[in-house]
């Protein structure tokens, strides 16, 4: 923890929460305070385009608030800009980073932290924030700078498809097709209601041909019309896909659907949204430390709200304990 400016620095590292000190019991003349630790080199990864609050003035004036050393700035246009101002940072010595923007932004920054020994605080200034909520940071920005300074450090497992980290979830099928749509201008005119509107016009898509095996074991075989692997419960569109998963067990919850037309759609979204998908007909839920799929057709797949080229085979792997996060002291 880092307190604000106008307090003494905390003595224990600087990407850990502070821990009260404990007065002394030598005399004045006979103990020699120990030197305070160094002020953690703050760098700030922001998407200019994504608001929270009072936006970017009132993050800079909140950050420089606390004791830091040489705040670092960086701001891009778009998310895919963001890992190489994360490598500069890196290289310039940034121990806490704080992360603005949406899962997006978020997921391109931990593709380049990942394995580092940086820590991460994230500030949801996108439009689902999902990695935010599943970890209990509030779209408050004055509570999330809180949080990165003086809130609890935890180990994030990642997941990596096709050689690349995501945070949230991975999607092929119905997910990546809805992502797509409302990326063409609907996020910004719809907020979140952009997943809902862009799902609705997909559930009547076709199914595709697919084989996956499990941690190299056959699971799968037949036409499905969405497989997500999720690193945390709470997926596209804010739904408990996976009521259980936890993003520290080393493992990464797995789910198909062969649901079809709007019928079967509703019946599953229902059983998704009271937070029992594996208990519809249309649903297979799993865990994996390794996923692979092969794809009879070229289709496109998505990773934390991006979407990526079609490909007719994605390897997906568990990476726990990739990065440090900071957390609330609530949440579990």
């Amino acid at each position: 923890m880092v307190k604000p400016a106008d307090r003494r620095p905390a003595d224990d590292h600087a990407a850990a929460p502070a821990t009260p000190r404990t007065p002394s019991l030598h005399t004045p003349s006979l103990h020699t305070p120990a030197p305070p630790t160094p002020a953690p080199r703050v760098a700030v990864i922001a998407h200019r385009k994504k608001t929270l609050g009072g936006g970017l003035d009132e993050l800079r004036k909140l950050i420089t608030g606390y004791d830091v050393d040489d705040l670092l700035w960086y701001e891009v246009p778009k998310s895919k800009k963001a890992p190489k101002k994360v490598r500069k940072a890196l290289k310039d010595g940034a121990e806490l980073f704080f992360l603005w923007g949406g899962d997006g932004t978020v997921q391109r920054c931990v593709d380049a932290l990942a394995g580092s020994d940086a820590t991460i605080a994230v500030v949801p200034a996108g439009t689902a924030n999902l990695l935010a909520r599943n970890l209990g940071i509030p779209e408050d920005l004055a509570e999330a700078v809180r949080i990165g300074f003086e809130g609890r450090r935890a180990k994030l497992d990642l997941g990596k498809i096709n050689g690349e980290h995501f945070a949230v979830m991975a999607g092929v099928g119905l997910d990546a097709e809805m992502i797509a749509d409302a990326d063409r201008g609907l996020k910004d005119r719809l907020g979140r209601f952009a997943y809902i509107w862009t799902g609705l016009r997909h559930v009547g898509g076709a199914v595709t041909p697919m084989k996956i095996k499990i941690d190299g074991d056959d699971w799968f075989e037949g036409d499905a019309s969405c497989v997500l692997i999720g690193n945390v419960g709470t997926v596209t569109g804010g739904i408990d896909v996976f009521e259980d998963a936890r993003y520290d067990d080393g493992r990464l919850d797995v789910g198909v659907s062969t649901a079809q037309g709007p019928v079967q759609w509703a019946r599953t979204l229902g059983r998704m949204s009271a937070g029992h998908a594996g208990k519809s007909p249309f649903v297979r839920v799993t865990r994996a430390r390794k996923v692979s799929v092969k794809l009879r057709t070229p289709t496109a797949y998505e990773l934390d709200g991006g979407v990526r080229d079609p490909v007719k085979r994605i390897t997906v792997e568990a990476v726990p304990h990739a990065v440090t996060v900071c957390l609330p002291d609530t949440t579990t």
